[in-house]
């Protein structure tokens, strides 16, 4: 039974709604806040640009978000509300670097409704919150509602039109005493019919900057300015100035003003307008610094912009210095394995209008091949360098079993085989590393060789005592640390020519890795080495040169640690340790004491593991080469693992050559590669501008193409005029290879790729719908067949139809559409002439909008407008639709989805999902006609598309593999995923849920259990048979005192823990 979900967030939302600028993590800092909906950034300005401090969920929509500063205060606190009316005040902790709830509370009322954006909440001037309340407004239809500034007692300002359509700006004063409003001192009427945006203007100057979709006025009790502008409804302010004289304001076209107020002293004598330029359709402006200006952005990518003194060569005055990805809103989205690898990608509909793009989204890193050659049983690599102060490297030393070649790029760019004649090549390499004095040092199991990088002589030899040979060894540019049998550990110091055994310690068990990677002061000598041992299995950090234990950490169990690493991530030192089996452990290392703290286990696959580092754009990040390679980096001080997208990894080394600058060497099965990496990050997301808004998307296997329904908006005649298109892509490229237009107001809503009874050919199908501006409800549409033939589109059927085709579904090798508040069948049928109809076949009627369907077997599954679910049944033997049972409770639909064959899954506009069963066993006529609810969760986010199917490589070993997983995306760019869990698994997730409310506290003092009710306008009840995914997951974030502190409660240990939200965290 899928009942039991579990659901998790793929890809955090990206929609920028809000964002504000102030001092609020010192006095002396700037910081730029964003708001993405439901989460909560707080950026740093840099001299490199902006620098993330925290990224925190809020347990709420945003509805305001607010810097202020109290009296008294040397920096801003932030404000937020919530669409549920809830708020709270926060401040900056720098001690933890968390934020702090100031104060917070609730502000619904019973009765009212919510204007487009205003909730009044009074504040005395010491920054107190004073009781919140509510006041009554006269005006029904309020557009947009602000305080002014400078006024003795506040003053509201409020835009609002009145039942002629005409719009008009009214003052009120707050009387805090009666708790109403009073006449206030001004007002105006008969403003811009598309007036729709107050500004309120600071001291000196005050008053408001009223702007309108043709003209833009200043108005205050004494002045009456206005200015004329091209048509546009602006959609975002940002204040330039403090005192107010300059704003920016961007536009539906993604157009850059600026507004200045011509002013004499304290008195307005006109406004300016000035085009500055292109950027994305801007919801939010934050002016930062220095002419730099972030622009957020709810439709396209957000973006961070330099406004120029001198246009560029097409006359435009804005730089773009950096792109910060937004997948929202995602309309559509599908499931496709582009690279045929077992592993899902998703290719969505992203943004809208002029920003509209598709997006190929894919779990865990890419590498780029560049280069590769065959080679068998490779057991080592490394890359060395010419000279010392060589940017580029040159060789690559590849060691075997019995003997090592060395690799160099030659001057046509290809790798061939040399010679470094110090080197020993007739036997196997255990390590390699650039010296300093031109130097290259060479261990094997016999000796360890100093060789010149220049001459490539070698220049001294320290060997291995008689009866002894080496085993491991490790090298950082100046020190050599090797273990021969018997566990004898001997430290070795590097000199110009010269090799120095400087001390010998013998240990009492065998020892299995060393590291000596030199993340101290100095780039070229290491304080500590890291040593890890047979028999006790543990690991030990040893202080050079005098090899004294400092620390020894036992790390349980059987299994040998295979290699250590000791590395640094954002100036925090770790201490890596990887074990036999696929685990890694993680330790904090003090570089002071050598003191190992604060560990925590993960499992990245079953085979032994190796740690080696490498560096990307300028960051540190590890590579655990194992049967499931993996990356290992740093974020927000918190480190991530991120898989490659590569099978099974056995050796990796950097190799940074001029012709393959920034690449890596990896030796797989039976080759050696040469590639570069993606960025790092879980998620990896390519862009394709289309510069039109894609609406609908579905791929074609057997065409190896994509085919999607769009439309462009016409900015450059008078009449926004709009033309839709179903176009054709290649699936690799990505290139539109054929159009087919549709006609005037001829909209697409629904394709579909699909194959019919008695046809051999597969078919694209498109549902359209005639949207004429007099009518409310199309009355006309069309379904299209089209196939592809040498790469176009060819239409060779269409069928009229008396309304919009919402929905098409294969259907038993018919096509089965949803059209207005009907459901019809459609049979395919051959012509005596060889050419073939659509015939309708029967259909139901019953509901008011048929918007979403899904199908299994016999079964139709349809979400309506407003009237929930209903389940349909195909009977064959009399060719009919009926209706099996419905959910009677009133939710307006967004997306449908079959769990399986007896539970459905719906997302309402509400922002909630909810599940229903089909109850085949029930007693009575009445109970099998009634979808009962079984599940119920309040996401925050409205979806737009469920679809089945899986981000990443389902590996059949794993119990994670055999959980059945639907994707969804929403209109914020999350990309989610929900998981339909066995039962026992559910009930220990849903006790550990409870037990983490009680620990992690939601910013600003938001319950959690509020936030996941399901709420809509009829009710609100506690979330059933969901679990947040994303809560229990932070489970691995926690501090290892809180973790200890759930462990407690759970009766289960933190390892047990860690290593079951770990297999969790691979669902997505």
């Amino acid at each position: 039974m899928s009942i039991w979900n579990y659901v998790v967030t793929a890809h955090k939302p990206t929609n920028v709604t809000h964002s504000c600028v102030g001092n609020f993590t010192s006095p002396q800092e700037l910081n730029l806040i964003i708001a993405k909906c439901t989460r909560i950034e707080i950026h740093l300005l840099t001299p490199q640009g902006l620098q993330p401090m925290l990224d925190v969920p809020i347990y709420g929509r945003i509805a305001t978000l607010e810097l202020f500063r109290p009296h008294g205060e040397a920096q801003d606190f932030l404000f937020i509300a919530t669409e549920r009316y809830k708020f709270c005040v926060l401040q900056w902790d720098p001690e933890t670097s968390e934020l702090v709830t100031r104060a917070m509370g609730d502000v619904s009322d019973r009765i009212g409704r919510p204007t487009d954006n205003g909730q009044v909440i009074p504040f005395d001037n010491k920054g107190q919150l004073k009781e919140a309340f509510n006041i009554r407004l006269e005006e029904l239809q309020v557009l947009d509602i602000k305080f002014l500034y400078g006024c003795s007692r506040p003053t509201i300002v409020v835009l609002y039109q009145d039942n002629k359509d005409a719009r008009h700006v009214k003052t009120y004063e707050v009387s805090l005493k009666d708790k109403d409003f009073v006449e206030g001192p001004w007002s105006q009427n008969n403003l811009d019919n598309g007036a729709d945006l107050l500004i309120p203007v600071p001291p000196p100057l005050c008053g408001v900057i009223i702007v309108g979709e043709e003209t833009i006025v200043y108005c205050s009790a004494t002045a009456f300015k206005a200015i004329p502008i091209r048509p546009s409804i602006t959609r975002a302010y940002g204040r330039v100035d403090a005192d107010g004289s300059r704003y920016l304001l961007g536009d539906h076209a993604g157009l850059l003003h600026l507004l200045v107020i011509t002013h004499e002293k304290e008195k307005v004598t006109g406004l300016k307008i000035e085009l500055l330029g292109d950027t994305s359709i801007a919801s939010t402006i934050s002016y930062l610094d220095n002419a730099f200006v972030f622009i957020g952005s709810s439709y396209g990518d957000s973006q961070l912009i330099k406004l120029n003194l001198q246009p560029d060569a097409k006359g435009s005055y804005v730089e773009v210095l950096e792109r910060y990805v937004n997948l929202g809103p995602i309309v559509d989205f599908c499931v496709v394995d582009l690279e045929r690898q077992g592993q899902g990608q998703v290719v969505t509909c992203s943004g809208a209008y002029k920003d509209g793009s598709l997006r190929i989204v894919r779990n865990g890193i890419g590498i780029n091949e560049q280069a590769s050659v065959e080679l068998q049983g490779i057991k080592g690599m490394w890359s060395l360098r010419s000279s010392t102060d060589d940017v580029y490297d040159t060789f690559l030393v590849v060691s075997f079993i019995s003997e090592t070649r060395i690799l160099a790029m030659n001057l046509e760019d290809e790798l061939e085989e040399t010679e470094i004649e110090g080197f020993d090549s007739q036997v196997q390499t255990l390590f390699c590393h650039d010296a300093l004095h031109n130097q290259l040092v060479q261990v094997t199991s016999s000796s360890v060789r100093l060789v010149s990088s220049t001459s490539r002589e070698l220049r001294n030899e320290w060997k291995a005592p008689t009866g002894y040979s080496v085993n491991v060894a490790t090298a950082n540019a100046s020190q050599v640390l090797l273990a021969t049998g018997g566990g004898h550990l001997v430290y070795l110091e590097i000199g110009d020519g010269v090799l120095t055994e400087v001390k010998h310690a013998q240990l009492e068990y065998e020892i299995s890795c060393l590291d000596i990677n030199t993340i101290g002061q100095d780039p070229n000598y290491s304080q500590l080495a890291a040593v890890g041992m047979w028999t006790d299995i543990s690991v030990r950090i040893f202080s050079l040169p005098d090899l004294n234990l400092i620390t020894k950490e036992n790390l349980g169990g059987e299994i040998i640690p295979r290699s250590v690493l000791l590395c640094s991530f954002e100036g925090i030192s770790y201490l890596l340790c990887a074990l036999g089996d696929g685990h890694l452990l993680n330790f904090m290392l003090n570089m002071s004491s050598g003191e190992l703290t604060d560990r925590k286990k993960v499992s990245l696959g079953t085979q032994p593991i190796t740690l080696r580092t490498f560096s990307s754009k300028n960051a540190t990040h590890v590579f655990a080469a194992s049967d499931r390679p993996t990356v290992i980096y740093s974020s927000n001080k918190k480190l991530l693992y991120s898989n490659v997208n590569l099978k099974e990894v056995s050796h990796m080394c950097p190799f940074n050559s001029a012709a393959f600058p920034d690449s890596l060497a990896i030796a797989k099965e039976g080759e050696l590669t040469i590639g570069t990496i993606d960025e790092i990050q879980k998620l990896h997301i390519r862009s394709i501008p289309l510069g039109e808004h894609a609406r609908r998307i579905c791929h074609q296997e057997q065409t190896r193409t994509f085919a999607i329904c769009s439309l462009k908006y016409n900015q450059a005649s008078a009449e926004e005029s709009e033309m839709h298109f179903v176009r054709l892509l290649d699936d690799q490229t990505f290139e539109i290879i054929s159009t087919y237009a549709l006609d005037t107001y001829e909209c697409g809503c629904s394709i579909l790729s699909c194959s019919f009874s008695d046809d051999i050919n597969v078919y694209y199908c498109v549902g359209t719908a005639y949207v004429l501006p007099e009518e409310n409800e199309p009355t006309k549409g069309r379904i299209l067949v089209f196939v592809v033939e040498d790469g176009k589109l060819q239409l060779i059927a269409e069928k009229e139809t008396k309304g919009a085709v919402y929905s098409l579904n294969a259907f038993n090798g018919k096509l089965l559409a949803a059209i207005n508040q009907k459901i019809q069948l459609y049979k395919w049928m051959l012509r005596d002439d060889g050419t073939h109809e659509l015939q309708s076949e029967c259909g139901h009627h019953g509901h008011i909008l048929a918007l979403y369907v899904q199908t299994r077997g016999d079964f139709i599954v349809v979400g309506d407008l407003m009237k929930s679910i209903s389940l349909l049944i195909y009977k064959h033997e009399e060719g009919a639709i009926e209706e099996r049972a419905r959910d009677y409770n009133a939710n307006w639909m967004s997306a449908v989805e079959i769990l399986d064959d007896d539970v459905y899954l719906g997302a309402e506009n509400s922002f909630n999902l909810f599940t229903v069963r089909k109850n085949s066993e029930g007693a009575t006529d009445e109970e099998r006609a009634r979808l009962e609810v079984v599940g119920e969760y309040h996401l925050g986010e409205f979806i737009n598309r469920f679809r089945h199917g899986s981000l990443v490589m389902r590996l059949p070993d794993s119990d994670i593999g055999q959980i059945p997983t639907v994707i969804f995306g929403t209109v914020n760019g999350v990309i989610g995923v929900i998981a339909s869990l066995p039962n026992d698994q559910y009930i220990f997730l849903e006790k550990l849920q409870s037990n983490m409310r009680k620990v992690i506290k939601g910013v600003g003092g938001l319950s959690h259990e509020h936030w996941r009710s399901f709420h809509n306008e009829k009710k609100t009840v506690d979330a059933r048979n969901f679990l947040d995914g994303d809560l229990i997951e932070s489970f691995l974030d926690l501090s290892r005192g809180r973790m200890e502190e759930i462990s407690k409660t759970m009766g289960v240990s933190i390892e047990e823990l860690s290593k079951r939200i770990e297999e969790l965290t691979r669902l997505h």
